[in-house]
């Protein structure tokens, strides 16, 4: 199982991470290329959801979570030390961590406003 130390650093980079694939500038181009692609056929499925999830923190930032997770835990070797479970229970905490962070990014910055 990962330690408080590493859960800290996972979070602030699934923070970190996840607003860069919403929010920052950087990645606007790729972002309106999907929004393009949706708004040429809107009643699809597929194309709803590429778009909520570019578009939401919440699932965005669960998905980076558990990439980051997945990478920090096979380049570490730590991968096969624990069960798939503890695996999964650890990315709800990394996860979860990273939107608490989100959280009080968006409080903070509703204060200054």
């Amino acid at each position: 199982m990962i330690g408080i130390p590493a859960l800290v650093v996972l979070a602030a980079a699934g923070y970190r991470a996840t607003q860069l694939a919403i929010h920052d500038t950087v990645l606007d181009p790729a972002r309106a290329v999907v929004f393009d692609w949706h708004s040429r056929k809107t009643d699809s499925p597929v194309r709803g959801a590429a778009v909520t999830l570019i578009s939401c923190p919440y699932c965005m930032g669960w998905w980076i979570s558990g990439a980051l997770l997945a990478t920090y835990l096979l380049v570490t070797g730590q991968f096969d030390q624990a069960p798939l479970l503890i695996h999964g229970i650890e990315w709800f905490a990394v996860a979860g961590a990273a939107v608490l962070l989100n959280r009080v990014d968006d409080t903070l910055g509703e204060v200054g406003k």
